[in-house]
């Protein structure tokens, strides 16, 4: 059958050439995706189906049981309030942190004298890990010496009452909220400053000339040329925002009264902490269907976005 049967175009020696260096320099990409993300996961779609215990005992061997994982999963009043603070998290932190990450980076791009020393300071917190973040801020939210609590008294003249603002089922979640979004919005300020900074000048100086406000500016020429990038923010940031661990593990370990449970701590606690691995797989599994369908929509997204431009 000939090539122009089958709609296949031959590739000539230097094609050829160029796809076996495109595939060598992809070969390790793909092995460390193969041992580390592909293999994991495959291993743990296996195991959701068993009772594998964290230390095995001979005398309890690991057996099939079905889907009797996913099933107690659905019913795990625990996995139901853990989903509920995972999508309450991401539905808070999500568009508080894009909305201030975007307000910092039209702060730091204009063009006046220390704009450097500023991206630096909002950055900062970005570089440092973020269990030695959520260490310094469990010391902050110290009800009786944290910082919080001290400078709040010293503003309302000593009528700010102590707020035990790890230890309060309503307080909790917004602490860690308030923590990740400070510690985070450095990465997503840096992106929304290189989508700024990729804005042709022409449109605002075309704008200067018909006369148009600094609102005008921002709503007809900002906010549409960073769609894009916007669109990235946001995806990233409740990819991150599921999986929510650090913080919680470090200073509430999921409590108090799960009101601060999230679906990795959980799935960590499940698997290294009463040793279930198997029904911690199944967690995993879960899990990992959730960041797909988010993946999923960015795909979408991004598939319309460009069908749009073209």
């Amino acid at each position: 059958m000939s090539n122009k049967v089958t709609g296949r175009k031959r590739m000539g020696p230097q094609e050829r050439k160029e796809a076996r260096a495109a595939w060598l320099m992809m070969t390790p990409a793909l092995v460390l995706l193969t041992v580390f993300l592909v293999t994991p996961f495959l291993l743990a779609f296996g195991l959701s189906f068993t009772d594998q215990r964290l230390i095995p005992n001979p005398n309890l061997p690991t057996q099939f049981i079905g889907l009797r994982n996913f099933i107690r999963l659905l019913t795990d009043s625990t996995f139901h309030r853990a989903l509920v603070n995972n999508f309450t998290f991401t539905i808070v932190v999500v568009p508080v942190q894009t909305a201030l990450a975007l307000c910092l980076a039209m702060l730091v791009n204009l063009r006046l004298k220390g704009t450097n020393i500023f991206r630096t300071i909002y950055f900062s917190p970005v570089v440092i890990t973020m269990v030695v973040v959520s260490i310094v801020w469990y010391l902050l939210y110290n009800p009786d010496q944290g910082f919080i609590n001290q400078a709040l008294k010293a503003v309302t003249f000593g009528n700010w009452p102590d707020v035990r603002w790890l230890h309060s089922t309503f307080w909790a979640l917004p602490a860690i909220m308030f923590l990740s979004i400070w510690q985070g919005v450095g990465f997503q300020m840096i992106i929304f400053l290189a989508g700024l900074q990729d804005i042709p000048r022409e449109l605002y100086e075309a704008s200067n000339v018909d006369g148009a406000t600094a609102w005008q500016k921002f709503r007809n020429i900002t906010l549409p040329q960073l769609r894009n990038t916007t669109l990235f923010v946001v995806i990233s940031t409740t990819i991150l925002s599921f999986k929510l661990f650090h913080q919680v593990w470090v200073m509430t370990k999921g409590g108090p009264q799960e009101s601060t449970m999230t679906t990795v701590v959980m799935m960590y606690r499940e698997g290294f902490r009463q040793g279930r691995i198997g029904y911690a797989a199944a967690i995993a599994v879960v899990f990992f269907l959730i960041v797909l369908g988010i993946s999923m929509i960015q795909r979408s997204i991004l598939k319309e976005e460009r069908t749009v431009n073209r």
